[in-house]
């Protein structure tokens, strides 16, 4: 190639070069101030942005455990809170059998003590049928047990299960048709209600149990969570303080390169003092 050549101007050439480099990278720095992200792309690094996208999934898919562990334990707690209503009205019933018992009571207070006797038995039987959330029932006869999601591919879970609280169940061992009309019926019931008030009391123990279970559990997949989204930051997120230094210098380099290239383009026009 000719030294003195307007045809072909390799300085230009380089400085053109160098100029198109430079704006490539400071495309690139610009992009990762605008989004925050040094990896926003496949293309930008394939493994990095695999390894990034997959533990997104795995954090969004932990969005669908809580929702079933906080699920299961408002379901739980509004079961709790229906069994507690079932002890107490199981104690104001002991209370009412126990002043039954007595063999001297005439016959109008005896009345009146079994009537409230059924009236509270019969609460324990609404109670238990409104203990119900999101269409679950943890208290009826036959309801069905909590499975809550514990990770992110559904293979495990926490079961709770349903303790039966019905009237005549295994429980709550007062018959749906039981009274103190007599003192002998009342003396028999004190028996069979401080049973029940054991049993329920042992199911609701079992119940809080679960429901701490969830909440525990719960509280460790919000730290997961956490963790993996601080993970994938640490992978993909741009350090925009270096990002900012990197942009000064490099729009400093670009207008250097557009200098140089004015002065390589300038160099032919040397030439025409030749031809004076």
């Amino acid at each position: 190639m000719a030294l003195n050549s307007v045809n072909t101007n390799a300085g230009a050439m380089v400085a053109l070069q160098n100029l198109n480099s430079t704006n490539n990278e400071l495309n690139s720095i610009q992009t990762r101030i605008n989004t925050g992200l040094k990896v926003g792309s496949a293309k930008d690094n394939g493994a990095t942005w695999a390894i990034a996208q997959n533990q997104r999934a795995t954090s969004l898919s932990l969005n669908a455990v809580k929702d079933s562990l906080q699920r299961s334990q408002s379901t739980i707690d509004v079961a709790i809170a229906g069994g507690e209503s079932v002890s107490d009205l199981l104690v104001q019933m002991k209370e009412k059998a126990l002043a039954a018992s007595e063999t001297t009571l005439d016959t109008t207070s005896r009345a009146a003590l079994n009537d409230d006797f059924v009236a509270l038995r019969d609460q324990i039987a609404k109670a238990v049928s409104n203990a119900e959330f999101n269409g679950t029932n943890l208290l009826k006869s036959g309801g069905t047990s909590i499975g809550a999601l514990a990770n992110a591919s559904g293979s495990s879970t926490i079961t709770v299960a349903a303790q039966d609280l019905s009237l005549g169940g295994g429980n709550v061992t007062v018959a749906s048709t039981a009274s103190i009309g007599t003192a002998t019926a009342a003396a028999s019931m004190l028996t069979v209600v401080q049973a029940s008030i054991d049993n329920v009391s042992s199911a609701l123990a079992q119940l809080g149990t679960g429901s701490k279970s969830l909440q525990s559990h719960l509280t460790f997949i919000g730290k997961l969570q956490d963790t993996i989204d601080a993970g994938v930051g640490n992978l993909v997120d741009a350090d925009l303080a270096k990002e900012s230094a990197r942009l000064q210098a490099l729009q400093t380099k670009q207008q250097l390169g557009i200098q140089a290239l004015s002065i390589a383009n300038a160099s032919s026009s040397s030439l025409l003092g030749l031809f004076r």
